[in-house]
């Protein structure tokens, strides 16, 4: 079921209707982001594989979660930002003024680096995004909430509590719900944004292994400081420094023989 969209809005939904029909392949063209007079990127190419995780890596401060954020079009809010370039899903532009930006974000889902439960049930925070859109059919949402929260590895745990408070889950359990919110209107895309930084050791293995598993239905693109993580969870890697992207590729390559010595010399600690 699609959200309730106006009418007059059709052609709108090009990329929405792209995404849906084949798993989203993104390209970015010579993509450049100012703030003000502060360049943040610095001219990027790069072509991200469907259903794959593609971990973003660097120093802070080099770019990375403003790169991350260009592909739901997040950073649109920030002042003085400025953007060049393009970036097509499967070949259609998401920056064109066509584009709905809130049916763009209902394709590409966000999770953020702390859990941000809405301060309602568990069941709720999960429909919000199935309700915000003018569904009511409460047997489909009821559907829907359980298939999203067994997606997030956390159906077994809340089941039999669905109206408690999202607050009072734990720290990994409020994140993966927050991922079970994400995957409740069924993205194409899965941003992550630090996602177990915040979490303990016990709970960032749970959400890497669902990062693992997820893979197979979405393209999932995560930035990350822990360069472990990035190698167990990635297929590809893209190392960020001062807003360029020094090197892109496989991730066993990327970790074991690199080709530029910046990737090499962050790698195995000796900046950053």
């Amino acid at each position: 079921m699609e959200p309730t969209i106006h009418k007059n809005n059709t052609q709108d939904l090009k990329v929405n209707e792209v995404l849906q029909k084949k798993p989203p392949t993104i390209e970015v063209k010579e993509v450049k982001v100012w703030y003000d007079d502060f360049m943040a990127i610095k001219g990027i190419d790069i072509a991200i594989k469907p259903n794959t995780v593609t971990a973003f890596i660097g120093p802070s401060g080099c770019g990375k979660s403003t790169f991350l954020r260009l592909f739901n079009r997040m950073n649109d809010y920030i002042d003085g930002y400025k953007m060049e370039g393009k970036i097509k899903i499967n070949g259609k532009n998401i920056n064109k003024k066509k584009v709905i930006v809130e049916v763009l974000r209902k394709e590409i889902g966000m999770v953020f680096q702390k859990p941000n439960p809405f301060p309602k049930s568990i069941f709720e925070n999960v429909a919000y995004g199935l309700k915000i859109q003018g569904i009511k059919d409460k047997n489909f949402i009821q559907k829907r909430v359980e298939k999203a929260l067994k997606q997030a590895d956390l159906w077994e745990e809340v089941k039999d509590n669905l109206k408690k408070s999202a607050l009072a889950l734990s720290g990994g359990q409020q994140q993966r719900l927050c991922i079970a919110r994400t995957l409740a209107v069924e993205p194409s895309i899965i941003l992550m944004d630090e996602p177990t930084s915040a979490l303990d050791p016990i709970s960032t293995a749970k959400i890497e292994d669902l990062i693992r598993e997820l893979k197979k239905k979405y393209t999932i693109i995560i930035v990350t400081h822990n360069m472990q993580q990035a190698s167990r969870i990635s297929d590809y890697t893209a190392f960020f420094y001062i807003g360029d992207l020094i090197e892109y590729g496989k991730t066993k390559k990327i970790f074991t023989n690199p080709e530029k010595k910046q990737t090499e010399n962050y790698i195995t600690g000796r900046f950053g």
